[in-house]
């Protein structure tokens, strides 16, 4: 029983007829060699293009304009957005501060009661004035934070001049 080894070269393309056919024998090299064009019908099932129904984009959540502004998707406008602190609230997180509960008031004794005193608006002023007060808050050896800086500041220091003439108008200065 004899099996196929290769594939059938004209099963799936179209082979000339009539005129064409006989002018391809006499030129072609190889008639066995098919003619490359595949048969529509048979090579690609269902045909590109050949559905009935039209193709409709999925309803997401993206889709619905309601639900999507053009704000939110714009990421050419994404600028950072500052946070403010203001006087007050900068003062009551100072005084939150544990090393800083001795400036607090206490509420008097006739009060007991266990949630802690909101305080309304305490001036900043006031609340630098009563912690620098009781203690110092910078010292030699705690200095106040600097701005951080990639390298070494540069201190220019004079070195010997350069040869010149005794009476020049502008004699040259080397800075090192």
């Amino acid at each position: 029983m004899a099996t196929k080894k290769a594939a059938e070269s004209t099963l799936y393309h179209l082979s000339p007829k009539g005129f064409w056919k006989k002018f391809r024998d006499v030129t072609v090299v190889n008639p066995e060699i098919s003619s490359g064009i595949p048969i529509a019908t048979l090579n690609r099932w269902p045909q590109p293009a050949s559905r009935p129904e039209r193709y409709s984009t999925p309803a997401t959540k993206a889709s619905d304009p309601a639900q999507n502004p053009y704000w939110k998707r714009d990421v050419r406008r994404a600028y950072p957005q500052l946070s403010v602190i203001t006087q007050t609230e900068l003062s009551s997180l100072l005084l939150q501060q544990p090393e800083n509960q001795s400036t607090i008031t206490a509420p008097s004794e006739g009060q007991e009661s266990s949630v802690p005193v909101v305080s309304k608006g305490v001036d900043l002023a006031s609340t630098i004035t009563s912690i620098t007060s009781t203690r110092k808050v910078f010292t030699e050896a705690k200095l106040p934070p600097g701005l951080p800086i990639p390298h070494k500041r540069w201190i220019p220091q004079e070195t010997e001049n350069a040869p010149h003439d005794p009476h020049s108008y502008f004699p040259m200065s080397l800075v090192k």
